[in-house]
């Protein structure tokens, strides 16, 4: 057998894949990073902060937390069905009527 050939491992791997939610939550926090790095670069390159991004700010955990309830729901059964429609019925809402507030806040920076 050369060097370069490998017989397949019969071990264990103990891998164990990260959950659903535990994935959902990621990519929140991925979101956030993201918002974090384009607030901090606009800081470097212009000496101002932004001000008025709170209701801005609140859209990505909304909407996360909606779908976090109803990954739950799919992947456990907790919380209920009905618990977890109308949790993202109202988070999703939220976040609707707050990507405007939000998004007037931001604009309010530039004029």
């Amino acid at each position: 057998m050369s060097a370069f050939e490998h017989e397949p491992h019969s071990e264990d791997t103990n891998y164990t894949p990260a959950s659903p939610v535990k994935r959902a939550l990621a990519w929140i926090g991925v979101v956030y990073m993201i918002i974090l790095v384009a607030l901090t670069t606009y800081f470097y390159f212009t000496a101002t902060t932004l001000g008025g991004l709170g209701p801005l700010l609140t859209v990505p955990g909304l909407v996360g937390l909606g779908i976090v309830s109803i990954i739950s729901f799919r992947t456990t059964g907790r919380p209920s069905k009905r618990a977890a429609i109308i949790l993202t019925a109202v988070c999703w809402l939220l976040a609707v009527l707050t990507l405007p507030v939000g998004i007037a806040g931001l604009m309010s920076n530039f004029v």
